[in-house]
């Protein structure tokens, strides 16, 4: 298991896993609980949404690890519902200086498609304190 670089309480308090962020390329696990899965007892949208959102940025960030990433926009398709242990793969497909286009997909135990994103991310500069060294919490709005 890998180490996400930052501390990301949400996705702690979820269970991901990260397993690759290299060359692009990332792949994150995650078995819902029973209060991240839906009333038909299956992983909820939501849920799926932030791994496929947290695979994405994390290929986008594997080329600029002194980077964070922003969401910019997300799109999501649902091909069947989510069950079981999850594998996200998140891919990088092109990037500018300050946007990263991305592509990320969930599947099941059995290897099926389960949904599949794309997403655009802005970099932003991890602010330092240069007291201390330690990450400031601000985002750059321009």
């Amino acid at each position: 298991m890998l180490n996400f670089g930052v501390p990301i309480p949400f996705v702690s308090h979820l269970g991901f896993t990260l397993h690759r962020m290299a060359q692009g390329e990332s792949e994150l696990r995650y078995e819902a609980a029973p209060e991240h899965r839906n009333s038909f007892d299956v992983t909820h949208g939501g849920a799926t949404m932030t791994l496929l959102d947290v695979a994405m940025a994390t290929a986008a960030r594997s080329e600029t690890p002194d980077h964070g990433v922003v969401t910019i926009e997300m799109k999501t398709s649902f091909m069947q519902a989510a069950r079981g242990p999850l594998v996200a793969k998140g891919r990088l497909l092109h990037r500018t200086a300050s946007m990263a286009f991305t592509e990320g997909s969930v599947y099941d135990a059995e290897g099926r498609l389960c949904s599949h994103a794309t997403g655009t991310f802005k970099y932003v500069r991890r602010a330092v304190d240069p007291a201390t060294g330690q990450p400031l919490k601000s985002i750059s709005s321009d």
